[in-house]
């Protein structure tokens, strides 16, 4: 038995993916042989990951368009057949979190993140299920996140938008597994990327930032993770060599949701 983790021919539509986990998963899936198509909210974010696609030795396309508009992700996905192709992947990357005390967040706050982070996914795999059941089959990949599981202080919002992904995710299986296509959840543990730098830097007295123990202490891998790890992951769900795997969440995070923690000393 061969097993094909080659993605030619295929065309794979990444949102949000100018730059971070995005970026990385879609560079991933062109390496695999995939035509990459990318969106983000303005042109500048565009401009500025097709100029890092350029950069990396990959010839992307890039399209403006927030993911919380129906119409225009209708109008972008016609688009992207005309001039592209069928969308035979699409990868829900496009998120926000907000860090605020549950008591202190505005229903409206609240919303937004649900808006991106559930609703987006929902519109943007609506979108392209139409072409995918004609052509005979289709991957999406939804990315999830250990607050698919877990709760923590500050994010209640991404923790509910995100558990809401997981069920998202399970039912578009459930609806669509008969028209050979797989929808599966990616998630991903605690990134070393340059919005978490910060939390990476050692102290005046050069110890550890609390927030980088926290990590370490919580990941039997006992550090962060890189953005590239989770190519492989992303590959692998969106070639046919998972065409048996759907309604499945994929956690790539160092084995932090299998470990209960180290001992006090």
């Amino acid at each position: 038995m061969k097993i094909n983790f080659r993605l030619d021919g295929k065309v794979a539509l990444v949102t949000g993916a100018s730059y971070g986990i995005g970026f990385s998963i879609a560079s991933g899936l062109a390496d695999a042989g995939a035509t990459i198509v990318f969106n983000d909210i303005n042109q500048e974010l565009v401009d500025k990951g097709l100029a890092a696609y350029k950069e990396a030795g990959i010839k992307a396309h890039g399209y403006v368009c927030d993911v919380t508009d129906e119409d225009g992700v209708n109008a972008m996905v016609a688009k992207i057949e005309k001039e592209v192709g069928v969308i035979d992947i699409l990868v829900n990357n496009a998120g926000i979190i907000k860090r605020i005390p549950m008591h202190e967040m505005t229903a409206a706050q609240f919303r937004q993140v649900i808006d991106i982070d559930l609703n987006g996914p929902f519109i943007m795999a609506k979108a392209v299920i139409p072409a995918m059941i004609k052509k005979g089959g289709g991957k999406i990949i939804n990315i999830c996140s250990m607050m698919s599981e877990l709760g923590r202080e500050t994010v209640s919002a991404y923790a509910a938008a995100k558990g809401g992904l997981k069920m998202l995710t399970r039912n578009i299986c459930s609806e669509y597994g008969e028209f050979n296509i797989q929808c599966n959840g990616l998630g991903p543990g605690y990134i070393a990327t340059p919005q978490t730098a910060p939390l990476r830097e050692r102290q005046a007295d050069g110890s550890r930032h609390p927030f980088d123990s926290f990590i370490v202490a919580k990941t039997p891998a006992g550090r962060w993770l890189n953005p590239d790890e989770l190519a492989g992951p992303a590959v692998f769900l969106a070639s046919e060599a998972s065409n048996a795997v759907n309604g499945h969440i994929l956690y790539v995070d160092g084995g932090i949701l299998a470990y209960i923690g180290k001992q006090p000393k």
